[in-house]
């Protein structure tokens, strides 16, 4: 599902969903990473983010001087926040940001309903 896709309620006393689309980028320290890759906890918490979280998308490269990645994946409510988010605090002491993101037939869409 996309950030632009809603499920429709069962009954009018329930609520709309909304799905965000959104962006988690992070960086690891030097010496965390290189510890974390030496004990293998790096490849193992990368899998369990992966699993987890199944993104879009997702890249991984050098930024800064550090490990880093970008990944894109839907959000329903707020609380998967703390399952994105924690393995990469707790486990490899990252710093994360986590940014709502478009494609380019969101922007379209926004554009369109901002000009009529």
């Amino acid at each position: 599902m996309r950030h632009t896709d809603y499920l429709s309620p069962e009954s009018e006393d329930d609520k709309w969903e909304k799905i965000m689309r959104v962006m988690l980028r992070f960086t690891i320290p030097v010496e965390k990473g290189n510890q974390a890759y030496k004990d293998g906890s790096l490849g193992k918490t990368m899998e369990t983010i992966m699993k987890n979280l199944k993104p879009e998308a997702a890249y991984f490269a050098p930024m800064d001087g550090k490990r880093a990645g970008m990944l894109f994946f839907d959000v329903a409510e707020p609380s998967q926040i703390i399952e994105a988010v924690e393995p990469l605090f707790s486990g490899l002491n990252a710093a994360v940001e986590l940014v709502p993101v478009m494609n380019g037939d969101d922007l379209r869409k926004g554009l369109a309903k901002a000009t009529s």
